[in-house]
């Protein structure tokens, strides 16, 4: 795996009616890090994401790979998708093989490894996602959660230097988002670059090094505490506050907080609070204009 750095640059795509769900949409996914994409449902993550995938070619823009432009031919893309792959949000949109094993070597298997290497990726990849004990399990037997996971091991057998997840964490429940979170620090860990679309705030803000919010078919990007700090970018977006800079900027308005301190999640608040308790903390939730901790699972970092 070799370091690619992977750019939109004003993309537009346009769908039926006449309305452009990407109007000059660019970014820069920074190398090595973890990009949250952000907008409502229906704002157009999808779109880009399967845009950067070489999934789908833009009507005008281009997307590039170290400066230069993805070719939509067969070798081009066949080429492309060695060095970028989309996991899609519902998982049962990519697994079919019968069992876990045999579904997370199907792309490495058409790339023409020899079966050691193959054997090699497939490992190492659930190793990463921690579903070691599910390689001989058939795929329908999972649940969603483990499933999703599978998916996403499917997509890291093949190496990619940049990781493109599509709400990774929809539909899962607490437990299984921490499990999710933690798979994806692994595999920033093992030098992948990974960008997760959601519509969770509080998500993003606790887990990304940049974000990049979808609005009007374009994109806002920059440092997780000042693009979610944005009010009027956040209402346009129809997006909420994350709930730490809302309690952050209360906290800081009663002298409880030093300025220029902006926890990016809950734990990270509470240790900024130093000597006040959680119960001391409630009261000073409420008069915030009725915040409340997000309720899905933890964005730790």
């Amino acid at each position: 795996m070799s370091h690619q750095q992977l750019a939109a640059l004003d993309l537009v795509v346009g769908y039926t009616r006449g309305r452009r769900v990407l109007d000059g949409a660019s970014l820069t996914i920074p190398e090595g890090r973890r990009l949250a994409l952000l907008g409502a449902n229906g704002s157009g993550k999808t779109t880009l994401l399967r845009c950067l995938s070489g999934a789908l070619e833009p009507t005008s823009g281009q997307v590039v790979v170290d400066g230069a432009p993805v070719r939509y031919s067969r070798a081009g893309l066949k080429a492309h998708r060695q060095e970028v792959q989309l996991v899609l949000q519902d998982p049962d949109d990519q697994l079919f093989s019968a069992s876990v094993a045999q579904d997370v070597s199907f792309g490495p298997l058409n790339l023409g490894l020899t079966d050691d290497e193959v054997r090699a990726r497939v490992a190492e990849a659930l190793e990463l996602l921690a579903v070691t004990g599910l390689a001989a399990r058939p795929t329908h037997q999972l649940s969603f959660g483990e499933r999703k996971r599978v998916a996403i091991a499917g997509a890291v057998a093949m190496r990619p230097c940049v990781l493109l997840l599509d709400e990774p964490t929809a539909g899962l429940d607490p437990s299984a988002v921490t499990e999710a979170l933690a798979a994806l620090s692994r595999l920033q860990g093992s030098g992948s670059t990974v960008v997760m679309s959601t519509h969770d705030v509080d998500l993003a803000l606790g887990w990304a090094d940049e974000v990049a919010v979808v609005v009007d078919g374009r994109v806002v990007q920059g440092r997780p505490e000042v693009v979610l700090g944005d009010d009027d970018l956040l209402a346009r977006a129809r997006l909420d506050r994350p709930w730490t800079l809302t309690v952050g900027a209360r906290l800081r308005e009663l002298g409880l907080l030093p300025e220029g301190v902006l926890p990016r999640d809950t734990a990270a608040l509470l240790a900024a609070l130093g000597p006040l308790t959680k119960e001391a903390l409630h009261p000073l939730i409420s008069s915030s204009g009725g915040a409340e901790p997000p309720s899905s699972g933890g964005a730790g970092r």
